[in-house]
């Protein structure tokens, strides 16, 4: 059985992920794949929203002949995941009490 990754969940992570590096797509997908269950065809369009909202901009690299997109992390999208990182600390902190007064 795999927990469902809602979009704030993921959102978070490619946020926190880019907020550490630039990454471009492919990249950031295996990353992400390190921690949550995702496909490739399910982080691009997370991406396009994030880029369409303003929390991240791209631009693009040559490789071998072709481009690469990479994204960036805006400084709207640093305050969208320290907001996201506030919810999930106070998320895991009713989780541990629940956990804690159940035993």
């Amino acid at each position: 059985m795999a927990i469902q990754v809602s979009s704030e969940l993921l959102e978070g992570a490619i946020l926190a992920f880019i907020a550490s590096e630039d990454l471009y797509g492919y990249a950031l997908t295996k990353k992400i794949q390190t921690v949550l269950d995702v496909s490739e065809s399910t982080v691009y369009p997370v991406l396009r929203r994030l880029t369409k909202d303003d929390y991240l901009k791209t631009y693009d690299e040559p490789f071998q002949g072709r481009n690469r997109r990479y994204y960036q992390i805006t400084e709207t999208g640093k305050l969208r995941l320290a907001i996201i990182q506030t919810e999930w600390k106070d998320y895991r902190g009713k989780i541990d009490g629940v956990l804690r007064n159940h035993d």
